[in-house]
């Protein structure tokens, strides 16, 4: 589905990558992502949150956390970033990118509870009175006050599963209240996930429950004498979404997909942000006829269902382009040691680049990361192969 918005909106970075894989400068199973287009698309949501009034962190779990790619979102004026989880904040800090929020999909552990406050994070969420005193006691100990935010919920909220956590509604205030009066900590605001999801029947982002509890929340703790809350309201962010979010009280977004053109919005509209993001394979062997595919990061993030994995398969980028095939993926439960094509008379021979747009996660993969540069040009340049923990790659040791 993402293939044909890449062919249609960004042929030149398709072309880029077969030609810097067939030269060995990319290797099979990576992730590769326009560095240009990235930094565009940051600039194109910065902007449309500054009209908004609405602050805007990156989301980089997606594509690895790869530093040229962060790079390139602060060139484009996205400013700091949410970690997902400890590591990711880890891999942030390392490369010294600003930490905006963490702690909202994945609590901290108590054990990290320092490393996470020493890394000077904006805001911490928490879902509980007990996590609260945990960064209450590492903020004490360094000397600062941590800004946080608590998860809410109410009954009809929708959450992923194994997503859920926090506060409930009602008894929002009370917390609020507490988490305020402990030394070393100041209340900020309040946040969910997600606050907007992909409607498929109408092909449109609509709001979750969740966008009303958190409006109806930080109507009752400005009534309680809270004032300039934060209302952090992540999910399905694009510049498309941002002046709802903003009516609907949200003063915080953080988008991700977005930044890369792959919302399920951007796979069905011609949104403002540019597809920025492919896999790239290459075909290992033939058996019984049928090519396969190295895997390694053949993880499809399923906001689609039945989704139909198709690749630009050959050995230049003419030969590819004209050259659509269909790949079937290993079950859900099986390694991705490989993808297995199903070409129909097309060529596929040992060696051809295979390249997907599909919608990724890459940190959830033992895939590589890399971004290019200059892909519309003569000579695009790759920034660099990294790992998909945020760390320098040795290949091609």
């Amino acid at each position: 589905m993402f293939l044909s918005v890449l062919i249609r909106r960004n042929p030149a970075f398709l072309g880029a990558v077969i030609t810097l894989h067939q030269r060995g400068e990319l290797p099979a199973n990576c992730y590769v992502i326009d560095a240009d287009a990235v930094r565009e698309n940051a600039r194109l949501l910065a902007a449309s949150g500054e009209k908004n009034k609405v602050e805007v962190l990156g989301m980089t779990k997606q594509i690895g956390r790869c530093p040229p790619a962060v790079k390139a979102m602060v060139a484009g004026g996205v400013r700091s970033f949410v970690a997902v989880d400890m590591d990711d904040a880890r891999a942030l800090h390392r490369h010294g990118f600003r930490i905006g929020h963490l702690g909202h999909l994945v609590q901290i552990p108590r054990s990290d509870a320092d490393a996470a406050v020493a890394m000077r994070p904006d805001y911490i969420t928490v879902f509980s009175i007990e996590k609260a005193v945990e960064a209450a006691a590492a903020a004490r100990a360094r000397g600062v006050t941590q800004n946080i935010l608590i998860r809410v919920h109410a009954p009809g909220d929708r959450f992923y599963k194994g997503h859920e956590g926090g506060f409930p509604a009602e008894s929002a205030t009370d917390a609020a209240k507490r988490i305020a009066s402990i030394d070393g900590l100041r209340f900020a605001g309040v946040t969910t996930f997600p606050a907007l999801l992909f409607a498929e029947e109408e092909k449109a982002v609509t709001p979750t429950p969740n966008l009303s509890t958190l409006g109806k929340v930080a109507e009752a703790l400005g009534r309680a004498g809270f004032k300039d809350l934060v209302i952090n309201a992540p999910g399905t962010t694009s510049s498309e979404v941002m002046a709802k979010l903003a009516e609907e009280g949200a003063t915080q977004v953080e988008p991700g997909h977005a930044l890369t053109g792959t919302t399920p919005l951007h796979a069905v509209r011609e949104l403002p942000e540019s597809p920025a993001v492919v896999y790239l394979s290459e075909i290992a062997h033939v058996y019984n006829g049928s090519p396969y595919c190295f895997g390694g990061g053949l993880y499809i993030d399923p906001v689609f269902p039945g989704y139909r994995a198709e690749a630009l398969v050959g050995s230049d980028p003419d030969q590819a382009f004209a050259n659509r095939i269909q790949v079937e993926f290993p079950p859900a439960n099986a390694i991705d040691y490989y993808g297995i094509l199903h070409p129909n008379g097309k060529p596929a021979a040992s060696g051809d680049s295979v390249v997907f747009g599909f919608r990724p996660q890459a940190f959830v993969t033992r895939a590589y990361v890399s971004a290019i540069s200059g892909a519309a040009s003569e000579n695009p340049r790759v920034e660099g192969i990294w790992k998909s923990d945020g760390s320098r790659s040795e290949w091609p040791f």
